[in-house]
């Protein structure tokens, strides 16, 4: 019996250290200002993204106000607005992934941390949560590919700007054609602008569409995003 107590007494002094360890004023505190520099940090990437895509509203909206307002101007000016759009899609994706990253580590500390802090639970602490924060301070990692990023971008925001683009490059052709439009022949042959052909401004128009609806739908079904759909546990949320 003496031996029992001998080696359980151990066992419960390690016990009470680690639980006053886990409440320790001073360590509290360094999650907490921890946990504000990276939510800070996360702000930062969040205003990024949104001057990108304000860029590509502004510049589609520019570029479709010079296009309807004079009919001299050619449709194939939508081809530069097209590019241009995929241009601030591709640096928002970067954009995103870095936003990604230090996004993960808030998470990890709200779930890890403030959550059992919150429902006073020093069970929900144990892990290698910290192990896996440590790791990625010293070795940073992104935590999606780039085609993923590119498309929850597109989900969220682009794939709305393309479409838009697209109606307005079939409405210039529509209505500054110089001839009218009366079949799929006549349409493809006002497609042609000077020396570029009708066969390109199609493939264009075409691998355009195809792509971002392809994108958009793969990576919708392959990743959940940010924030989950409204499910049976918000319910607990109702007022």
């Amino acid at each position: 019996m003496a031996t029992e107590k001998t080696a359980s007494a151990p066992t419960d002094e390690a016990t009470i250290s680690l639980q006053r360890s886990l409440y320790d004023p001073g360590y509290v505190n360094a999650m907490s200002h921890f946990y504000r520099g990276e939510l800070g940090r996360i702000m930062v990437w969040r205003q990024r993204l949104d001057i990108t895509t304000n860029w590509a509203i502004t510049s589609s909206t520019a570029i479709i106000t010079i296009a309807f307002s004079n009919r001299e101007v050619p449709h194939i000016i939508f081809f530069f607005n097209l590019a241009i759009v995929w241009v601030m899609l591709w640096i928002e994706s970067r954009r995103y992934r870095f936003y990604d990253a230090f996004r993960a580590r808030v998470r990890m500390l709200e779930a890890h941390f403030l959550v059992p802090m919150v429902m006073e639970n020093r069970q929900m602490l144990q892990g290698e949560w910290k192990k896996l924060v440590c790791e990625d301070l010293i070795l940073p990692s992104f935590k999606i590919s780039k085609l993923e990023a590119i498309g929850r971008r597109l989900k969220r925001n682009y794939v709305f700007i393309f479409i838009l683009i697209m109606v307005a490059w079939v409405t210039k052709i529509f209505l500054h054609a110089s001839e009218p439009i009366t079949s799929g022949r006549a349409l493809y042959h006002a497609l042609r602008v000077g020396h570029i052909p009708s066969w390109l401004v199609a493939g264009t128009f075409i691998a355009t569409f195809a792509s971002v609806i392809s994108i958009t739908i793969y990576v919708s079904k392959k990743s959940s995003g940010e924030i989950t759909e409204f499910g049976a546990h918000r319910s607990l949320w109702r007022i």
